[in-house]
């Protein structure tokens, strides 16, 4: 009989670091590097809702997503759904290659960001990190991906392997694409949904300025690989500029309460191992400002809940 992987809980790092509300600062190099993989990249450009809803796509995934850590007892079931969002994402690339997104390597990939991202975030805006705490994150990663019930061929065994994984496929394997320019282009994004009050004239002065210090913590959490790659460069001044920026923000987070830092599906796995929640306690799901359109709902590739 198959052992169930093992959830994450409050004891680990990831609960600390991932599902807090400074890991959006690197939403940009998440969403650019997972994008940069041909097949994962491939499967964003032909099935992704993403370029005509770029927020609400964003802030209705990151509740499936941050699941698979703080569900709990949940939390493998909430991995099943997010993988079997995936089944019909699959075709031929614009260079005649066949991809599927549950292809072991591609599927890992994305995984990989979600640990990179993590540890990133951590290390430029929560205070830093120890290599050993480094060693203990990537450890929890494997737990976590487990969950998803995925071939484990792809990853690492240790994270010496990984460092090393990591830094082939940006120097071999990643490109410089369509889906990839497209998440990097912020020309026209649209007003957050949650500054509804904001006048969209105000927005769209505002725009130009939010696009471009985007694109710069952006470029500052790259690899140098990656940089080069884009076309992007990098000086030591910018280096020192984004660890004062990096600074500030941990400051600034750490005067605000603790809760109010964390994402809802983060806030509730706290709560409900805290016991300021029953154990059964309903899942936070996302708004209904976040959901498709009401003609794509019955697609199994999006999230809706309750469907």
């Amino acid at each position: 009989m198959r052992t169930p992987p093992a959830p994450l809980g409050p004891d680990s790092l990831t609960w600390r670091y991932f599902g807090d509300w400074r890991g959006v600062l690197q939403g940009l190099w998440a969403g650019s590097m997972q994008n940069m993989h041909p097949g994962l990249g491939a499967g964003v450009e032909q099935h992704s809702r993403f370029f005509t809803e770029r927020w609400e796509r964003l802030l209705r995934s990151l509740y499936p997503i941050g699941g698979v850590v703080f569900d709990g007892d949940r939390a493998e079931h909430t991995a099943r759904q997010v993988r079997d969002f995936h089944h019909g994402i699959h075709g031929v690339d614009a260079q005649g290659r066949a991809y599927h997104a549950l292809d072991p390597d591609t599927f890992y990939w994305a995984h990989a960001t979600f640990f990179m991202g993590t540890l990133l975030t951590a290390q430029h805006f929560m205070g830093g990190l120890t290599e050993n705490d480094k060693r203990r994150l990537f450890d929890e990663h494997v737990a976590w991906y487990a969950l998803y019930g995925m071939s484990m061929r792809p990853v690492p065994h240790t994270w010496e392997d990984f460092q090393v994984y990591w830094k082939h496929m940006c120097a071999e394997v990643l490109e410089d694409n369509l889906a990839t320019r497209q998440v990097l282009d912020l020309s026209e994004l649209p007003k957050p949904p949650t500054w509804w009050w904001l006048p969209t004239i105000v927005w769209r002065a505002l725009r130009p300025g939010v696009a471009r210090m985007q694109a710069w913590i952006t470029v500052g959490l790259y690899d140098p690989e990656v940089r080069t790659l884009l076309g992007y460069t990098w000086s030591a001044r910018d280096e020192r500029r984004h660890r004062v920026l990096g600074r500030i923000v941990h400051v600034a987070f750490g005067l605000l309460p603790l809760r109010r830092r964390m994402h809802p599906r983060a806030r509730a796995g706290w709560d409900r191992a805290t016991g300021r929640l029953p154990a059964d306690a309903p899942l936070p799901e996302t708004p209904d400002r976040n959901l498709p359109p009401l003609a794509e709902r019955n697609d199994p590739s999006h999230y809706v809940p309750g469907r």
